[in-house]
């Protein structure tokens, strides 16, 4: 599957932004689909995760409460609502897609976007 990410910006801490990450080739509904980022001199590290159908999702503790994953597997996209966002939340966010799993490890994912880049200033 390819996945196209968009949605990145600038925004001051405390506002919000919507990121979306299309995908198409295969049948989307097959996929655990999840979005991970990667601030300036650090790891990628995990944001989230959904299952096929939506019905079940995981979060990193940085993010619970503030960002909310949904998807439209009719429109074949994956959505990242991320508010009150902070200067930590600086970084490239990746979606990417697994059909093997729901996880959180990023070595289960085999199919990435090409990311999409949020800056926060505070």
């Amino acid at each position: 599957v390819q996945l196209q990410a968009s949605g990145g910006g600038a925004v001051q801490a405390g506002g919000s932004l919507r990121l979306s990450c299309a995908a198409s080739g295969r049948t989307f509904s097959d996929y655990t689909m999840a979005w991970f980022r990667q601030a300036p001199g650090k790891e990628r590290e995990f944001v989230v995760d959904i299952s096929r159908s939506g019905a079940s999702t995981y979060y990193a503790d940085s993010v619970k409460g503030r960002f909310t994953i949904s998807r439209d597997n009719a429109k074949n996209t994956v959505y990242l609502q991320m508010n009150s966002l902070k200067p930590e939340d600086t970084a490239v966010y990746y979606c990417a897609a697994n059909r093997k799993k729901f996880t959180t490890s990023q070595y289960e994912y085999d199919n990435w976007g090409q990311g999409t880049l949020v800056t926060v200033s505070s």
